[in-house]
């Protein structure tokens, strides 16, 4: 497998190094901690929105630290939750009056990093809370998580909190407003190929060439069931049926469908998907109020997509609509 990369233990280092160079007016690094951060940060007058995870899901998360998304973000090696003194000295540093609200997918690595940062920088006096994240409906245990996945719906989680700390709320209140949108999210995803780790240099499982992966995780974990080739329509159906009935989303409901790329699939292709997806749930009465398409939550190289649904109500509409600033125009 080709890739571009020198060694490979460094990958993630000078991924970020190159992030932070290309943005040097809005972006700040601080390699001892993978540390991404807003230049102009931390703001005393908002709650800091932080996340952290394994890397290999970019944009996810370092490609979306700015105004309006993620105050700050520290990832691990790829695939690999970060240390816990990364995410306690990034809580330490992004400590602001108004508190700090951390945001984890639901990984049992990243969950016992997270709640320890929290404990440590709690008892120094930092205001901090977390909240995890799991949309993802294909399985509720898997190799990385007791309970659902942290996936792709986690960018509107994202967007909502960091929007009401822009407005001003204080830290309860934007917890709220995570709450609510994680409750009304749901996501499942499909892969079409495995994914190549840097350093490991092959791919992570084996999918024969007619094969496909339904409900694959973004670390490549096993999803519901492993079926043959079909048709894209199908695979629509296959991946939206039961994210519909899992809330469930109902004739009359308002929705944000997402379409989100795992990192191989060509922009087309995504396209095509959406079409579906739309038409799919406008015979059931759905409608679609905002639409997104693109790499929101990647898995490296893998060839697949993820459909995400999020039931809209006029204030998470309105926490969605409001301006971000990112290095990766996705919202």
């Amino acid at each position: 497998m080709k890739k571009f990369v020198n060694n490979p233990q460094q990958f993630v280092p000078e991924m970020l190094e190159g992030l932070a160079l290309a943005n040097p007016d809005t972006l700040k690094y601080v390699p001892e901690f993978n540390l991404i951060m807003r230049a102009d940060g931390p703001d005393p007058n908002k709650v800091s929105i932080v996340q952290g995870s394994g890397s290999g899901h970019e944009p996810a998360h370092v490609m979306i630290v700015g105004k309006g998304m993620l105050d700050a973000a520290c990832p691990g090696d790829v695939f690999a939750a970060p240390p816990f003194d990364y995410v306690h000295e990034t809580t330490r540093l992004m400590a602001s009056p108004k508190g700090v609200l951390l945001l984890v997918n639901n990984y049992t690595g990243d969950k016992m990093v997270f709640e320890m940062a929290q404990e440590m920088s709690a008892a120094e006096g930092v205001n901090v809370k977390t909240l995890f994240i799991n949309d993802d409906v294909s399985v509720e245990d898997s190799t990385y998580t007791i309970g659902r996945r942290g996936v792709a719906g986690n960018f509107f989680v994202i967007k909502a909190v960091a929007a009401a700390a822009e407005r001003g709320a204080d830290l309860d209140e934007v917890i709220r407003v995570g709450e609510k949108v994680n409750s009304v999210t749901r996501t499942m995803g499909v892969a079409l190929t495995a994914c190549t780790p840097p350093a490991k240099g092959s791919p992570l499982f084996e999918l024969g060439e007619d094969e496909i992966e339904l409900g694959v995780g973004i670390h490549g974990e096993p999803g519901r069931r492993r079926a043959k080739i079909m048709p894209a329509n199908d695979i629509v159906e296959e991946l939206l049926t039961p994210i519909v009935k899992d809330l469930p989303f109902s004739d009359g409901d308002r929705v944000a469908l997402m379409i989100n790329g795992l990192g191989g699939t060509p922009i087309s292709e995504l396209y095509l998907l959406y079409g579906q997806a739309h038409k799919r749930l406008a015979e059931q009465g759905i409608t679609v109020g905002r639409s997104y398409v693109g790499e929101y939550c990647t898995s490296l190289d893998m060839a697949g997509a993820s459909i995400t649904l999020v039931k809209l109500d006029d204030e998470i509409e309105s926490l969605l609509k409001d301006p971000a600033e990112i290095p990766i125009r996705v919202f």
